[in-house]
């Protein structure tokens, strides 16, 4: 796992509180997450996640991937964990306008100390949001006591790629995304396997370098008057912003950072 110093949880939340997280929901939409609707879809069918099923979503942001599994899957109850206050007030106030307050609850929490009971959810949810925490030990071990014996834990996040980042790249990539490190593939799987989780799929989906290719697309063609705007009409930031998305497309395309997508079950 590649590291940097002096990222954590407040620097995280000062994204998602501002117009950051403003405009990474402008180019990738309400799921925030590489793929969207599809990536969704792929990852319910393929852990098994579906009707009359209770779920916990640790990152949940504003909640899009819970609405999701409700109106979708037939999930018939989720809860999400978010540290960030703002997508949380915007995750109850978009649940109320579509009926779902009754299925879909939130909690205001750190995602490695919940405060929910041990072993009770059919399965827990991610996707491209645990990069964002520091302590990944913890954080799955967090979702391993939470599943319930023979429940799954599902998710997908950006993860090093097999080419893997140099020291300059590794600390250029996760300052700009507000990382405070980054896993891989093997990373993950020995944290699950760790917290007696039978890894069943642990890959790369090749989502990443098309998908960073559209975003660059959508704010070069259509979308830059609506970020300059989030941003305060700053072109400067917009030119800089945009320069380190340039730079993650080169790693994406060069197989040093992707998409990771993870299903493991719990023993019991």
């Amino acid at each position: 796992m590649k590291t940097i110093k002096n990222i954590g949880l407040e620097n995280v939340q000062a994204v998602y509180s501002g117009p950051e997280g403003d405009l990474w929901e402008l180019v990738m939409g309400e799921q925030i997450h590489i793929g969207g609707f599809q990536s969704s879809m792929d990852l319910a069918k393929r852990a098994g996640i579906g009707t009359g099923m209770h779920g916990i979503d640790l990152c949940c942001c504003s909640g899009a991937g819970m609405r999701f599994l409700v109106k979708f899957c037939g999930v018939a109850g989720m809860r999400g964990v978010d540290a960030t206050e703002k997508v949380v007030k915007r995750g109850h106030r978009r649940c109320k306008a579509l009926g779902l307050n009754p299925q879909i609850r939130f909690k205001l929490a750190n995602v490695c100390a919940t405060g929910l009971p041990k072993g009770k959810a059919d399965f827990v949810w991610g996707e491209d949001a645990w990069c964002y925490v520091v302590d990944k030990a913890q954080l799955i071990a967090e979702a391993a006591r939470l599943v319930k014996p023979g429940g799954v834990v599902a998710f997908t996040d950006w993860i090093e790629g097999p080419t893997g980042m140099s020291e300059q790249e590794t600390a250029r990539f996760l300052t700009f995304m507000k990382f405070p490190n980054i896993q891989d593939l093997k990373g993950y799987s020995d944290l699950l396997a760790a917290n007696g989780c039978e890894v069943q799929v642990a890959e790369d989906t090749g989502r990443f370098a098309p998908y960073v290719d559209l975003y660059l697309d959508m704010l070069n063609k259509q979308l830059t008057y609506d970020a300059l705007r989030i941003i305060g009409f700053d072109m400067a930031l917009m030119q800089a912003m945009g320069g380190e998305m340039v730079f993650m497309q080169q790693l994406a395309h060069a197989g040093k950072i992707a998409q990771g997508i993870f299903i493991a079950r719990k023993s019991g």
